[in-house]
């Protein structure tokens, strides 16, 4: 009976019902790329039992995931567990509400992945690449140091041998067929087009 676990921050989270916790819900999915994911993979899967829970929650940084990560992680011994995290590691710190750098971030995501192995050795990781598009809250100010941290988000999951979706190059493929906000409302965000998008590149990559 597979379990499959989707971790992150608000674009996981997707407004997703905290307190119904059961699996292949869809008020515990949320309305994002999470229930579509499950939807088409339920609809495919008839017979396979997957067990589809979202543990998204909006605001996490890396050092929130760690700090609820035995708990909403650990404890539901997935299969396969995909984590989408980075952009409130630097929205934040642009807001003035956190201080920390690349190196920490990298540093701080390699650690939460080499706990998760340890704790868990036969999980398959998927680790989804930070994005945003320019367009509503994002601007100049967000770069070179975003384009950082999609790297360093990159070189997490190589070290762990994870499965890497790389939707930064995704999102500004599909600005080019209508306009950034179509895709993401605030230049984070994801509209239901954006959310469509990742739950289809997200299937794709780990083939469900």
């Amino acid at each position: 009976m597979p379990v499959i676990l989707f971790q992150g921050d608000s674009i996981t989270d997707a407004g997703r019902n905290r307190t119904t916790a059961g699996e292949n819900n869809s008020a515990a999915l949320g309305v994002g790329y999470p229930l579509i994911a499950a939807s088409h993979m339920l609809r495919a899967h008839p017979d396979s039992g997957l067990h589809i829970f979202n543990r998204g929650i909006s605001g996490d940084k890396v050092p929130q995931l760690q700090a609820r990560w035995e708990t909403d992680t650990i404890a539901l011994k997935p299969d396969i567990l995909s984590i989408l995290v980075g952009v409130n590691d630097l929205w934040h710190k642009l807001n003035g509400n956190s201080s920390g750098t690349v190196a920490e971030f990298e540093s701080q995501y390699n650690a939460l992945i080499e706990g998760t192995k340890a704790a868990l050795p036969s999980v398959r990781l998927v680790i989804l690449e930070p994005f945003v598009l320019v367009t509503g809250a994002v601007d100049s100010k967000w770069f070179p140091e975003f384009d950082e941290r999609r790297a360093a988000a990159a070189r997490v999951a190589r070290r762990a041998g994870a499965t890497f979706i790389p939707l930064q190059s995704m999102f500004t493929q599909l600005a080019r067929s209508a306009p950034p906000a179509y895709w993401l409302g605030d230049g984070v965000h994801p509209t239901i087009a954006g959310h469509a998008a990742i739950a289809d590149s997200w299937r794709e990559a780990v083939g469900l």
